[in-house]
């Protein structure tokens, strides 16, 4: 499994909108300056997560967007998922490719079953929330050695 660049600036446009959410709507121009990603890039992503009911959007003068829910409620695998389409280590586990023919009697179907269950649990415990609350305790640790 390779996290293409649109999980990953998918990833950074959700976290910076948990850290500015007590501002309201926040322009997509800013995030794209705060996060070095150009702003057309993102207007691709933005769609894709809109989508997905996640984000609030307001348009004019003081438009924007702003997470739907706490940043509690997202995890980096519902992310992933919504950009990605899928984070199953391989294609004979992703549910929308229909059961593979080899299923039945292939010996390494339970090698990738527990790889993709220590994935999914791992990408699912971790929320926008732990991430900034993280990065706050490192900031503090480095601010303090």
């Amino acid at each position: 499994m390779k996290i293409s660049t649109k999980g990953r600036y998918a990833l950074r446009f959700m976290l910076d909108l948990a850290q500015h959410q007590q501002e309201g709507y926040v322009a997509l121009k800013d995030i794209a300056q705060r996060q070095g990603i150009s702003k057309k890039y993102l207007e691709q992503i933005v769609p894709l997560l809109n989508k997905a009911d996640i984000l609030r959007a307001n348009r004019g003068y003081q438009g924007g967007y702003m997470l739907a829910k706490s940043p509690d409620k997202y995890t980096v695998g519902d992310i992933l998922r919504i950009t990605e389409g899928s984070i199953v280590p391989v294609a004979c586990l992703d549910e929308t490719a229909g059961p593979c023919s080899r299923s039945d009697s292939c010996m390494t179907l339970g090698i990738w079953k527990g790889l993709n269950k220590v994935i999914t649990d791992y990408l699912d415990g971790i929320t926008l929330q732990k991430i900034l609350d993280d990065s706050r305790e490192q900031a503090i640790q480095e601010y303090y050695i």
